[in-house]
């Protein structure tokens, strides 16, 4: 979609790109890693005072979760922390259930490590169809992707959904994918509920968090990755001859920056922002409906703009009539619908 809106010199909403700046401090916090002149590696596991604060922030969620130290790695980025976490569980012909719609990378992650998606797909409210879950489980699933807040549906993952999900897969050697990178942004009143709190699930998780996408700062490519300590030294094993460590100016930034941050500051800006564009979307032909309980996205359903066109035709126009290109996500299977970021170029292109 990229490439397309370049060849059309259309306004590009593909990419998660913030148009806004990062907190002040936080650049002065690179600045002063910068003039410290430490730029050798960290350790494998990250920065120690990185990780110390990562704790202490999650310690003190509303939803608290107690961390030890084996269990919190540093990581380039959260793509990286979901290959690297199927490469640590998956044989040749495992399966993996990935729940759709989902980032683009999540289905080739599991293939590259020799594994095979298999695709369950959400109903047209978002919920979870149990029954429906459950028989996509066979004796070769391996492990679960779990979205939460929810790429492109704002979904939120109730306390209810984890425990339920526990019960499918107590009984067999099932891991769980859980990408949480959009947890300071949860709206309306809810609080994030880790599939890390679970007790059960928390022997079996390797939870995903970004900061890049918490900062607002995603060309930093730094994250963090949640892990029992037994597969926190799997996943490092790993890790070590892939990519090693994350940037070692930007872990001191993101560690000073953590001990100032406001998360319920955080989610009160991007809740305006939700507001503000849900508020604009439903002026143009397009209908936003459900309001996104998290992250950063809106579905729209398009339906009064063609009764004809499919979502891969509908993201084309757009991008190339519109000047506005959208995300269009493999196997979205609500056909009538397709998801936006939030943009201010919505409303006069769409009139």
């Amino acid at each position: 979609m990229s490439e397309l809106a370049v060849k059309n010199n259309s306004f590009d909403l593909s990419l998660g790109l913030p148009d806004f700046s990062i907190d002040s401090r936080l650049r002065e916090f690179l600045k002063e890693a910068a003039d410290m002149g430490n730029h050798n590696y960290e350790p494998l596991a990250g920065n120690p005072l990185l990780i110390q604060n990562v704790m202490t922030f999650n310690i003190n969620r509303k939803h608290s979760i107690g961390l030890k130290e084996n269990e919190v790695t540093i990581v380039p980025c959260a793509t990286f922390a979901l290959y690297t976490s199927l490469r640590c569980i998956l044989n040749q012909g495992d399966e993996v259930i990935v729940i759709q719609p989902s980032y683009y990378t999540y289905g080739p992650s599991v293939f590259l490590n020799g594994g095979i998606p298999v695709y369950y797909d959400l109903d047209n409210d978002f919920s979870i169809n149990w029954e429906k879950l459950q028989n996509c489980i066979s004796g070769k699933t391996k492990a679960i992707i779990v979205n939460s807040p929810q790429n492109p549906t704002g979904k939120i993952w109730s306390r209810e959904e984890w425990y339920q999900l526990y019960t499918l897969i107590k009984d067999r050697e099932i891991y769980l994918i859980s990408e949480e990178i959009y947890d300071t942004y949860c709206f309306d009143g809810t609080e994030h509920y880790s599939a890390f709190m679970h007790p059960g699930l928390r022997k079996r998780t390797f939870g995903i968090f970004s900061f890049g996408k918490m900062f607002h700062s995603t060309g930093w490519k730094v994250g963090y990755l949640l892990a029992p300590e037994e597969l926190t030294a799997k996943f490092r094993c790993h890790q070590q001859y892939i990519s090693y460590g994350a940037s070692a100016p930007c872990q001191y930034a993101i560690a000073k920056y953590l001990e100032v941050f406001d998360p319920s500051a955080n989610q009160l800006l991007m809740q305006k922002k939700r507001d503000l564009f849900y508020e604009l979307i439903n002026k143009t032909p397009l209908t936003a409906g459900q309001r996104a309980e998290g992250a950063v996205f809106q579905i729209a359903n398009f339906r009064a703009v063609s009764k004809t066109m499919t979502d891969v035709e509908f993201a084309k126009w757009l991008t190339v009539e519109k000047k506005l290109p959208a995300y269009r996500f493999p196997h979205f299977t609500i056909r009538n619908r397709i998801p936006i970021i939030s943009g201010s170029a919505l409303q006069r292109t769409m009139t």
